[in-house]
């Protein structure tokens, strides 16, 4: 089964996209698998995460805008000084994280979420695509 989802976003960020996944593994029918998860741009990434203290996605957030800054001199600028940025931050992450199903459920462990991060300055619609599969 493959489905698709929006995430409106707000800029810069985690956002939790679980219950998303979690419903779409529901929905599925698949009791035992494989969930894959896939952001259809080159400037978003998702990742999964601890979901129970919302300090560390704030210190990710922190470290990874130190690590790669808007302010650098980039060739490709002509989206805005966040745009290559955002792409440095994508490629150093990942755009797609597969995960295991166990009796019907995302297996993750007790303090794991799964987040779309949002890498640009100002907010967009950010388009998921899921892909549950069974043997």
């Amino acid at each position: 089964m493959i489905a698709t989802f929006s995430v409106p976003t707000r800029g810069k960020g985690l956002h939790n996209i679980t219950q998303q996944i979690a419903d779409a593994v529901a929905k599925s029918g698949v009791r035992e698998g494989l969930c894959t998860i896939f952001v259809q741009h080159t400037s978003a990434s998702i990742i999964v995460q601890e979901n129970a203290d919302p300090a560390v996605l704030r210190d990710l957030e922190n470290w990874l805008s130190r690590l790669v800054r808007e302010d650098e001199p980039f060739e490709h600028a002509e989206e805005g000084p966040d745009d290559m940025p955002s792409h440095i931050r994508a490629a150093l992450t990942a755009t797609s994280v597969a995960i295991p199903i166990m009796d019907g459920k995302p297996a993750l462990g007790t303090w794991q979420g799964i987040f779309l991060w949002e890498h640009r300055t100002r907010g967009r619609n950010r388009t998921c695509v899921v892909h549950v599969a069974s043997d």
